[in-house]
């Protein structure tokens, strides 16, 4: 098939939220499928997407164009008059474009005012406007919006200011959806364009995929306003706003052909895709100006003397060499720099009395971060390993789950603003879909069907927030559903649009516990966010596409329990008893009798009836069992407990598969729980490297065959 003459230069992704109903896997597919060199997306406001999409568009051999359509600051607007901004579309050329976009887009929602649409000003191009091509906007831009309100004069200054601003990279944008507006400032844009010798190019606004998507995305903008489908003076679109073929764009153009190819030199001169950047870690300064590896070697030394110190162990040298090991790995894998920063926050909250967590997840293997005093549990004695933190044959980023009394996280947070700089700092963007049942209630809501007939419907949606049932799932397994869809009418309109329309963007808020940290002002490296419940900036790009754009990201948890422990503490302490946590026997008999009465009501992770259950059988006597419990406890490894009880009272003999293996698996009678018991299985019987058998044990958690 010949390549399209032809491509999308205003397409809105999934990311232009509860307005556009194309995700950008889609779109590039449909770019694809037309033949399309190339694509832009241009979402409302934002770059959410933008790397997303110049993946996704990679992947299936289509050229990205990264582009935006920005709010530009209507100054004609009266005080306190509230317009909305106008339009201008803005294309990466070049690395130095990008850039200019990153700022700007960050700009429009740092210092937009938070009742206001994302706007900046005209003057903001000063300065900013290098490797970036531009669009006037059609009817919704400033010169569109000047003729449209007849003050030609007014129209011709504001291009002659653009045409300075981006002087070879201005083009006056056409449209042609029908609308009466369009048609009103077409004559005079074009009699622009040749008096200015200013370059046409003809664009299609795209919001969804199809004419059969038309309904579905005409409830979408019916969800978004919270309105209904028979309000007439609600925002609406037309079939034209779809994704057009290059044979229905030239037909339509077919008297201004100069503006279809027009896309295509724009195409061309927009060759510039953004690149996943390697980790980028702020600079750890320390009091004695000795870099990163010295310094980490010499605290982690000192920490170990005064852990070692404290416990009396008898097998120092062990944790002597283990150290060093670890020092060897991490300095070679440029992550000194990392333990210090998390060592450093960790340190300041204890010092100002704020509850920090035992530690948790795989960093608890490190004997380095024991000795930083990152995490509080001795990994030689509870046999952890640090290659499933840390693995020279898997180069990934270390990730502390660190937790934080959930009152006073916020101070931790500040504390690491302070230090690093205000703009270098940020917390990270998530996503909300539309769920089954979620899109099943807004749709009937703007098809105005009755509450009690929705809701009956939706809560045939099995619920479970763990593991989301889609749409198609909940029809395919619910009969009650399928005839509802066959028999009435009303009821299939509901289940066809929701189908179209669950897993959209709905609204976009923060991740709980996900900060990033740079070494340079963060608009220099993604775009960012403003969440109007947080006065942190926050980044435009999800968990995954923040550390593709180089930043590291850190993880600042609220616990819930760390706060009651706090204030369970203070309380003893006006009683005259004073508790250390830290140094609380593993071994004590009566709390012992306690757990095996199941008497654990507000005690972290044993207090669901299941757990209580599980407790009076098993009688855990060693703090091993509650540790093997606990992980044995969730779907899967649940079906191993009643073995593992009747192993520990000695019903049921244990099996240890191998002769290899019993020392491996002696500890928690035969059955298999840790993960660190597949790697030393791997290790034991296959001769794997302990790095290796990491990769194995990845594997087998994502069910990789």
């Amino acid at each position: 098939m010949p390549i399209a003459e032809f491509v999308h230069l205003r397409a809105h992704s999934a990311y232009s939220l509860s307005e556009g109903a194309i995700k950008l896997k889609e779109l590039v597919k449909l770019a694809a499928k037309h033949s399309m060199p190339a694509v832009a997306v241009t979402d409302t406001g934002n770059l959410f997407g933008a790397l997303e999409f110049a993946g996704a568009a990679a992947e299936v051999g289509v050229q990205p164009i990264i582009g935006c359509q920005l709010g530009l600051s209507r100054r004609s607007a009266r005080p306190g008059m509230t317009a909305d901004p106008d339009q201008i579309l803005l294309y990466a050329q070049s690395a130095e474009g990008y850039a200019n976009l990153l700022k700007l887009v960050s700009k429009s929602f740092l210092e937009s005012d938070a009742a206001q649409a994302p706007q900046v000003d005209i003057d903001a191009f000063e300065g900013c406007s290098d490797g970036l091509i531009a669009l006037t906007g059609g009817p919704k831009g400033l010169v569109g919006r000047l003729l449209g309100e007849g003050q030609r004069p007014l129209a011709e200054a504001a291009l002659d200011r653009l045409q300075a601003l981006f002087p070879d990279r201005l083009y006056i944008e056409l449209m042609r959806h029908t609308l009466p507006a369009e048609a009103k400032i077409e004559p005079e844009l074009i009699e622009l364009a040749y008096d200015r010798s200013l370059p046409l190019v003809a664009t299609n606004e795209v919001f969804f995929s199809d004419e059969g998507m038309f309904e579905a995305h005409d409830v979408l903008l019916g969800i978004a306003e919270g309105t209904t489908v028979s309000n007439q003076n609600r925002r609406r679109l037309t079939r034209e706003h779809r994704f057009k073929s290059a044979a229905e764009m030239a037909a339509l153009f077919a008297d201004l052909p100069e503006a279809i190819a027009n896309t295509l030199v724009i195409a061309q001169r927009c060759a510039y895709m953004p690149e996943n950047r390697k980790p980028i870690l702020p600079a750890f300064t320390s009091d004695s100006g000795a870099d990163e590896v010295t310094e980490l070697a010499r605290l982690a030394g000192l920490g170990l003397t005064k852990r070692l110190t404290v416990a009396k162990f008898a097998e120092e040298q062990v944790y002597i060499d283990r150290l060093a090991f670890e020092l060897d790995v991490i300095s070679k894998m440029g992550f000194a720099g990392y333990f210090l920063i998390v060592a450093d926050f960790i340190q300041w909250a204890k010092n100002n009395g704020i509850p920090v967590g035992p530690g948790r997840g795989s960093g608890a293997g490190s004997v380095v971060a024991w000795a930083l005093t990152i995490t509080d549990l001795d990994p030689i004695r509870f046999g952890l390993l640090f290659e499933r933190f840390l693995n020279p044959e898997r180069v990934s980023m270390p990730d502390f789950d660190i937790d934080f009394c959930q009152e006073r996280r916020d101070e931790v947070i500040r504390y690491v603003q302070q230090r690093y700089g205000n703009d270098r700092v940020a917390q990270i963007i998530t996503f909300g879909k539309l769920q089954a049942r979620a899109v099943l209630r807004d749709v009937g809501r703007v098809l105005e069907m009755p509450y009690g007939q929705v809701d009956k419907i939706s809560k045939l949606v099995p619920n479970n927030p763990a593991n989301p049932v889609t749409l198609q799932q909940a029809i395919d397994g619910e009969s009650q559903l399928r005839d509802m869809r066959r028999d009435d009418e009303t009821v299939a309109r509901l289940l066809s649009i929701g189908l179209k329309l669950e897993g959209l963007y709905r609204h976009a808020s923060t991740h709980a516990a996900g900060v990033v940290i740079s070494d340079r002002p963060l608009d220099q490296l993604v775009p960012l966010y403003r969440d109007p419940r947080s006065d942190m900036p926050v980044t435009q790009f999800n968990m995954k596409y923040v550390e593709n754009a180089g930043l590291v990201k850190f993880d600042f948890l609220g616990l819930k329990t760390l706060t009651v422990l706090a204030q369970a503490i203070e309380i003893l302490k006006r009683r005259g008893i004073e508790l250390d946590l830290e140094r609380l026997p593993l071994d004590d008999a009566a709390t012992f009798e306690m757990l095996m009465r199941g008497d654990v009501t507000g005690v972290f992770q044993l207090e669901s009836s299941g757990m209580r259950d599980v407790l009076r059988r098993l009688k855990p006597d060693r703090f091993e069992d509650i540790i093997a419990v606990v992980a044995l406890y969730r779907p899967g490894p649940m079906d191993n407990i009643p073995s593992f009880i009747a192993r520990k009272h000695g019903q049921e003999k244990p099996d240890y598969l191998h002769p290899m293996l019993e020392g491996i698996l002696k500890e928690t009678y035969g059955v298999m729980i840790y993960q660190e018991q597949v790697m030393q299985i791997a290790q034991v019987l296959s001769g794997y490297s302990l790095g290796s058998a990491d990769l194995l044990r990845r594997a087998m958690g994502k069910k990789i065959q």
